[in-house]
């Protein structure tokens, strides 16, 4: 591997690298292979469980992992204003998520085509800063490697499901498509056993690629190969096993949110100094005073949403697809400012 620059920001001192690997391993590796373990050995569980994930997301990481962005920006940029942040963030989160319900309400099977191709790019893209960054650092992969770990880790979730549950996976299509009139219909041929097994086939093939590259281009198996083995390996089982629902949910709130936050923390100088010193409660602290504005916004926009439905929502499935529908309108914003945030911190070089 050649050696690229540093893709941390300038506060990421090594200190506070390791005190947030070891707050987000706590967080992700240890309930992730608990969960595998206990449904490798056929543990089962009730319906409603399945869902809490999703139900504690709104208040518990997930959806919070989003509500700083109108920092970013001035964060990132010191001769930016909070105010100019606020707005330019604003502006940008009002025209995307406003031409994503229309979406939704007139090509309601793209939208939810649109969601799944977001946030497989978006949650290999929280990956790949993490494995470039904090676990353990490894700032030389090349840009193709780069491209090829995001591919891989970002199709665990939103792949690897598909492969495993493709029943429930369709359920989960058309609940949230159906919600704006004519959706997926269950027999698509996305959901056939044929296209699923070239599909699975082809990935398969790339994440072994990016495993043998990783392997390739280092003169020693050190410790960041290591670790992008040993996660990928875990996932994938962890997305083969466990219930799709429960599996997404869980993945979205206690691997990829905490992985986004301890990002935001680096950016936040009282955060980062007090990570620098072992102290990971003042940076969750002041997480959690700059997230809760827009995190209560963020609630309130899921209620306007189920009240202005063109079709009734009823049932736990129903309800799922309200929410991934609401949270598809603050993704696409959100991605956007991870994107920019890539940018400014030299993600690709």
């Amino acid at each position: 591997m050649s050696s690229g620059p540093p893709t941390a920001p300038p506060s990421a001192a090594s200190s506070a690298r390791d005190t947030l690997a070891r707050t987000t391993n706590a967080l992700s590796i240890v309930p992730v292979a608990g969960l595998t373990v206990l449904f490798a050995a056929g543990v089962k569980v009730p319906e409603y469980l399945v869902y809490a994930p999703f139900v504690a997301s709104l208040a518990f990481l997930g959806v919070p992992h989003g509500a700083v962005d109108h920092l970013v920006p001035a964060r990132l940029t010191p001769c930016l204003s909070t105010a100019a942040s606020v707005l330019a963030v604003g502006l940008v989160y009002l025209v995307l998520a406003f031409s994503y319900l229309a979406l939704w309400f007139f090509a309601p099977v793209a939208a939810f085509a649109l969601f799944i191709a977001l946030t497989w790019f978006h949650w290999g893209q929280g990956d790949l800063w993490y494995l470039l960054t904090i676990s353990p650092a490894d700032r030389s992969m090349t840009p193709a490697s780069r491209l090829l770990t995001l591919f891989v880790r970002g199709g665990l979730p939103m792949f690897v499901p598909l492969l495993a549950f493709p029943e429930v996976y369709s359920q989960v299509a058309v609940s949230a498509s159906g919600l704006f009139g004519a959706g997926i219909s269950p027999e698509a041929w996305i959901f056939d056993s044929a296209f699923r097994v070239i599909a699975g086939t082809v990935f398969v093939g790339f994440t072994l690629l990016s495993l043998v590259i990783g392997y390739r281009s280092s003169t020693t198996l050190h410790d960041a190969w290591r670790v992008y083995v040993a996660e990928t390996l875990l996932l994938a089982a962890y997305f083969a096993l466990v219930p799709p629902v429960l599996a997404v949910g869980a993945y979205f709130c206690l691997w990829h949110a905490p992985r986004h936050i301890a990002r935001l923390m680096l950016l936040d100088k009282g955060s980062a100094a007090a990570l620098e010193r072992g102290r990971i409660g003042p940076a969750a602290a002041n997480f959690v005073r700059d997230s809760a504005p827009l995190t209560l916004a963020a609630i309130v926009l899921l209620a306007g949403l189920y009240l202005a439905l063109p079709e009734s929502a009823s049932g736990l499935q129903s309800l799922l697809g309200v929410y991934l529908v609401a949270i598809s309108l603050l993704t696409l914003p959100h991605v956007a400012v991870v994107c920019w945030m890539d940018f400014r911190q030299g993600l690709w070089r």
